[in-house]
């Protein structure tokens, strides 16, 4: 990405760059912050815009100080925004109780198939913004009817545009994921509709729990 960024005539601030404190890194204060470092030397970078912690681990008893080092970064300029990536309500709560600084973000599988409603519902009271990866469900409900109905009824919209809708609908930052160009000019034409409110009922019915990230 660094070097993608620095070969490129793109400017450092056109540029929305996250990066992640991996699980096995999460031992404490100090680890945190090394970690960022390590993290913007290999970017060759001074800042990343949004830095996460990966995953939640159970039964870390450095939890506290792995967030009191995010802040400092926060404070330092080290990162623009600081969050979360698949935490539940009760870790987010655990944030909430020993800190006065709030995640910016929590980076989460969702799509209809995994209609996290009581997470996006307390994530929307403490204003932290809902990111959904995995919104095209890795491609394994695309051809799901009621997804397919509801393109059809859009005209010439796409599955995965529908999908992305669904998500943008529902206040969720959406990142999906393709490298190939045709299909990421598709993913980002999906501001000139809006599905309607019984389609999204139809939508938000869909909820089978489904993990895709668990999947081989």
């Amino acid at each position: 990405m660094g070097t993608a960024l620095r070969e490129s005539e793109i400017r450092r601030e056109e540029v929305f760059i996250t990066t992640k404190l991996w699980n096995s890194n999460q031992v404490g204060y100090d680890s945190t912050l090394q970690e960022c470092e390590r993290s913007l030397r290999r970017l060759g970078l001074t800042y990343v815009d949004l830095y996460l912690i990966h995953w939640p681990v159970q039964g870390n008893s450095n939890s506290i100080e792995v967030w009191r080092a995010m802040v400092w970064l926060l404070r330092e300029g080290k990162a623009r925004a600081i969050g979360v990536s698949n935490y539940t309500i009760d870790d987010l709560k655990e944030i909430l109780q020993d800190s006065d600084i709030v995640p910016a973000v929590n980076q989460v599988e969702f799509h209809p198939f995994l209609y996290q409603k009581e997470l996006l519902g307390f994530c929307e009271k403490n204003t932290i913004q809902l990111e959904a990866y995995s919104p095209l469900t890795r491609g394994k409900k695309l051809n799901h009817p009621t997804i397919l109905a509801v393109a059809k009824k859009y005209g010439n919209k796409t599955p995965a545009q529908v999908l992305i809708r669904w998500s943008l609908q529902h206040g969720l930052v959406v990142i999906p994921k393709s490298i190939h160009e045709e299909r990421i000019q598709e993913n980002s034409q999906v501001f000139d509709f809006q599905i309607m409110p019984e389609e999204m009922k139809l939508l938000d019915s869909l909820n089978e729990n489904l993990q895709t990230v668990f999947l081989s």
